[in-house]
């Protein structure tokens, strides 16, 4: 257990500095960023207890709002995409799968995993960007914000996927 708290804690403390250093600095045509922190709730394994998942969710949503000066922004859709990982990942896993599969292309599969992960990536970029759009509601803006967002985040997420592998 505790062996899993540092790893998961040495995970949590990489994406974050990726995501503050580099990431929160590439605007892809003005409205696409990749938003790679959204693949910290997507490892967590199968009966992971779901008030730790909520929790890491919501510390890691308050760290990129802390160093983005989003407020509450990446913590509300990351909280709430840390809500809905475990019932979701049901929906892939087949139910004589061990109690704790871990969530990856090798042990779902790449089609099941790039689903469920896109599944994730496109709920959180839909929190995230239509909390920020309460102030301006430009919807083209919006939709190219949701649309990019997800699928350079989706690729990225991938390709980490597939070189952890």
């Amino acid at each position: 257990m505790i062996i899993d708290t540092f790893r998961r804690l040495s995970v949590f403390i990489a994406l974050l500095l990726v995501q503050v250093l580099v990431l929160n600095h590439v605007f892809l045509f003005g409205w696409a960023t990749i938003l790679l922190y959204v693949y910290f709730v997507v490892m967590f394994p199968r009966n992971y207890p779901r008030w730790a998942i909520l929790l890491w969710s919501f510390a890691m949503g308050l760290s990129v709002d802390m160093f983005a000066n989003t407020p509450g922004m990446a913590a509300a859709s990351l909280t709430i995409v840390g809500f809905i990982q475990p019932y979701l990942l049901e929906l892939f896993i087949p139910r004589e799968a061990p109690e704790n599969l871990r969530t990856a292309a090798a042990t779902l599969g790449l089609s099941k995993f790039t689903v469920f992960a896109s599944m994730l990536v496109f709920v959180h970029c839909l929190l995230f960007f239509s909390i920020e759009t309460f102030t301006s509601f430009h919807w083209q803006h919006w939709l190219l914000s949701i649309g990019g967002s997800t699928f350079l985040t989706l690729a990225l997420l991938i390709a980490v996927e597939l070189v952890r592998k």
